[in-house]
């Protein structure tokens, strides 16, 4: 059940996320006057469609993409082009030429994709991929600002009954003849509030850990808040060894590789953990950190493909931060969902997942080349540049980009994206990600 929990999810949240960056590219294009003839979540057979105005709105039975037809997208063949020639990607040129002209109605050229400006092109294209970074960002505050993140507090969750040398011990570890640890031996119960130690105010659970680090072999009084009512303790924090770890929580080693440790206080209760809002900053943080790390990812998709496959058909472990397909996405999902968490942990968790896949299709929808949206933005850029130069040299305007001759590119693009889905797949199914 938590499996096809975990996969409805996914499906579902990628089928809003696709029908979104449609959203984007048709808004934008229906306000600059081009017509759009059709609007379509999914590829395949039609399940249902309905006509509104000039457009069929409709859903396919294939969740993994969807278009909106934007008529006359490729302009008719400049005047003095060469004859229409007898080779396969001349006749794919020609075709798209063709079915792009027949399209567009008497009277209406106005109205075609290829006559708008190049700045209102780039508009339309970038559409849909920024409509997906909207997504994310929104998730990213619904987490960080609504929800809020985890915070530990100056509240007593648990105290540990005793302590055994460097480390402590849980009440089924400790034996007779193990010293009770500071917390148990000072009085402090779960519940208790920490007000102030050794006479400075407490607010919040980092200032006292490092209070507690640095009080070791002192006898210190302990101010907490108990019922109501403040009761004062008398806390003697005793030295244990603990490992080194840099500000973003990695454990620091020598250069033999051994963990390097430091002595520090030590008293003996774990704090308690509530959702606290990490601010609109933190959201923000989040998302460009997202966003980079996946621009890192998709800099070096070949050599990650490439790993993908090493794992897939040899004995080479895979990866955490492999790329994944929709299926491995599916099975990060049912973990997510099967894990045995709160509730409100495991929303997080998907609306933190569904906002990295948006991230994703913001960032891959912007690589340069046809059939993405990077490559109709490139060659929209590509136009008004050429027509900028045209004007500042007095010269008479240029005609729209020939987009169709990249049709070729789009074509080779298509089967290599086929072909790493399919591996992907393959791979997710034999060797999947796992979070543990």
């Amino acid at each position: 059940m938590a499996t096809l929990i975990g996969i409805l999810v996914v499906v579902l949240g990628i089928i809003v996320s696709i029908a979104l960056h449609e959203v984007g590219h048709m808004v934008p294009a229906k306000r600059f006057g081009v017509r759009v003839s059709q609007y379509m979540v999914g590829f395949g057979p039609t399940l249902w469609s309905r006509r509104k105005g000039e457009t069929e709105y409709g859903l396919k039975a294939i969740p993994l993409g969807g278009y909106v037809r934007l008529v006359g997208m490729f302009p008719p063949a400049p005047a003095g082009a060469r004859p229409r020639g007898n080779g396969f990607f001349a006749q794919v040129v020609a075709d798209a030429r063709d079915a792009s002209t027949e399209e567009v109605r008497p009277g209406e050229e106005h109205r075609a994709f290829y006559n708008l400006s190049a700045p209102k092109k780039a508009v339309v294209m970038l559409g849909g991929p920024f409509m997906n970074l909207l997504i994310a960002a929104v998730l990213m505050l619904v987490v960080f600002v609504g929800i809020g993140l985890p915070a530990a507090t100056t509240t007593v969750a648990s105290v540990t009954p005793c302590a055994q040398g460097s480390v402590t011990a849980q009440a089924s570890q400790c034996s007779a003849g193990d010293p009770e640890s500071p917390a148990a031996a000072a009085g402090l119960e779960p519940g208790d509030t920490v007000v102030s130690f050794d006479g400075a105010p407490v607010t919040s659970w980092d200032q006292l850990s490092g209070m507690i680090r640095g009080a070791a072999g002192d006898e210190v009084p302990v101010v907490v808040e108990r019922d109501g009512q403040d009761v004062t303790l008398s806390v003697a924090p005793v030295e244990v060894d603990r490992q080194v770890v840099t500000d973003d929580g990695t454990p620091v080693v020598d250069d033999a590789g051994e963990p390097v440790t430091e002595p520090v206080g030590f008293v003996g209760f774990t704090p308690t953990v509530e959702r606290r809002s990490a601010g609109l900053g933190a959201a923000a943080e989040a998302t460009w950190q997202q966003v980079s790390g996946t621009a890192g990812i998709i800099v070096t998709l070949p050599v990650k493909v490439a790993e993908v496959a090493q794992a897939a058909f040899t004995d080479a472990p895979r990866e955490q931060d492999s790329v994944m397909s929709v299926v491995g996405v599916g099975r990060v999902a049912a973990e997510v969902a099967g894990a045995d968490s709160p509730v409100l942990d495991i929303v997080v968790s998907m609306l933190l997942l569904l906002a990295a896949l948006n991230v994703a299709l913001f960032v891959f929808n912007l690589i340069p080349l046809l059939p993405l949206d990077g490559g109709h933005v490139v060659n929209a850029l590509y136009e008004g540049v050429k027509r900028t130069v045209a004007r500042v040299r007095g010269r008479p305007r240029p005609g729209p980009a020939d987009v169709a001759r990249m049709m070729p590119v789009a074509y080779v693009m298509f089967v290599v994206l086929v072909g790493v889905g399919a591996l992907l797949i393959l791979a997710d199914v034999v060797d999947p990600v796992r979070l543990t």
